[in-house]
């Protein structure tokens, strides 16, 4: 069962992955990178990482993608002349930066595979490291109980943030269309 189930987490982490590359929406590579890392999500359940793979639904595929579309749909990135290159090297950089990237995990990943198989002495040492599961626990516990009112307070400060910030977008917005010039200091007004 964990097999199927860790196939189909494969499947849709790399076919949402490879179609974010190809997709022309901005708001459709969002929105692809949330199923993305909710099928991450799903291969951390499997692993017996539940803290990880919450964090990961909560903070990642939550907070910060909807901050990414909130983003998106302020700064119209999903136009057509938003999409110009205005660094002309900047495409071959980056696929070289991401060759480079792929070439040193695969020498850490085979660096690791060495440590496994090298010898009797590297699989106790690798089995010591992970006999202690860290302290989940301890941080949850902490971060929900001494530390829970700044942790909900720093919440509803940035669900306010982004309230304002969209509240002022709007009505810069609307002034635009209404052809009137207004800056920052006349919309907050």
């Amino acid at each position: 069962m964990d097999v199927a189930v860790f196939a189909a987490v494969f499947v849709v982490s790399l076919g949402a992955s490879l179609a974010m590359l190809f997709a022309r929406s901005a708001i459709h590579v969002a929105l692809l990178l949330v199923a993305t890392q909710v099928a991450l999500a799903v291969a951390f359940l499997l692993q017996g990482a539940f803290f990880v793979a919450a964090v990961q639904v909560i903070v990642y595929a939550g907070a910060i993608m909807v901050l990414f579309l909130f983003v998106i749909m302020l700064l119209g990135v999903d136009r057509r002349e938003a999409l110009i290159e205005p660094l002309p090297g900047q495409r071959p950089l980056a696929i070289g930066l991401g060759v480079l990237l792929v070439l040193e995990i695969l020498f850490a990943s085979m660096r690791g595979l060495d440590l496994i198989t090298s010898s009797r002495a590297g699989s106790e040492a690798l089995a010591e490291l992970n006999r202690d599961p860290g302290n989940v626990e301890a941080l949850g516990r902490l971060l929900f109980s001494d530390f829970l009112l700044p942790f909900e307070v720093t919440s509803v400060l940035l669900v306010a943030a982004i309230v304002g910030v969209m509240a002022l977008a709007r009505r810069m917005g609307s002034a635009i269309i209404r052809g009137e010039e207004s800056g920052p200091e006349e919309a907050a007004a």
